[in-house]
């Protein structure tokens, strides 16, 4: 435990333009990058992030994308096959992260490109809108 931190639960989602490695990076990278940035964390704050994609995503792991980051050595990722559910959005990469932060601290779930569906509440940089409209709101 990391003194005067509380360890704390984040989701996020993404979708990728196509099946292939470029475009999985691409947006594996960006929602790292959003999930940093909007809850203020640096690498030796998270402790994992295990990944979960659709079955239409198989051109690369996610977590091999984040491993690429060079403050993420000590990072626990896992890669997983998101549930096949009836109506579920295609070629999305969803993560959940355990990170220590700051308490009262305020966490941001981003839900980027068109995942932003699966989450119209947590879309726009968390603030509070519509209640989730989709089956697959996790």
């Amino acid at each position: 435990m990391k003194s005067g931190l509380e360890l704390r639960a984040l989701r996020g989602a993404t979708t990728a333009s196509a099946n292939t490695g470029d475009a999985i990076a691409e947006a594996v990278a960006e929602l790292i990058e959003e999930l940093l940035q909007r809850n203020d964390l640096v690498g030796d704050r998270l402790l994992s992030v295990t990944f979960s994609v659709t079955a239409d995503l198989d051109a690369c792991f996610p977590a091999a994308v984040a491993r690429r980051r060079a403050d993420w050595g000590q990072v626990a990722l896992l890669d997983c096959q998101q549930m096949a559910v009836a109506g579920d959005l295609p070629r999305c990469i969803r993560l959940l992260a355990h990170a220590w932060m700051d308490p009262g601290r305020e966490v941001v779930h981003p839900y980027l490109r068109d995942a932003a569906r699966l989450r119209p509440d947590r879309a726009d940089r968390g603030e509070a809108s519509a209640p989730a409209s989709s089956p697959a709101d996790h």
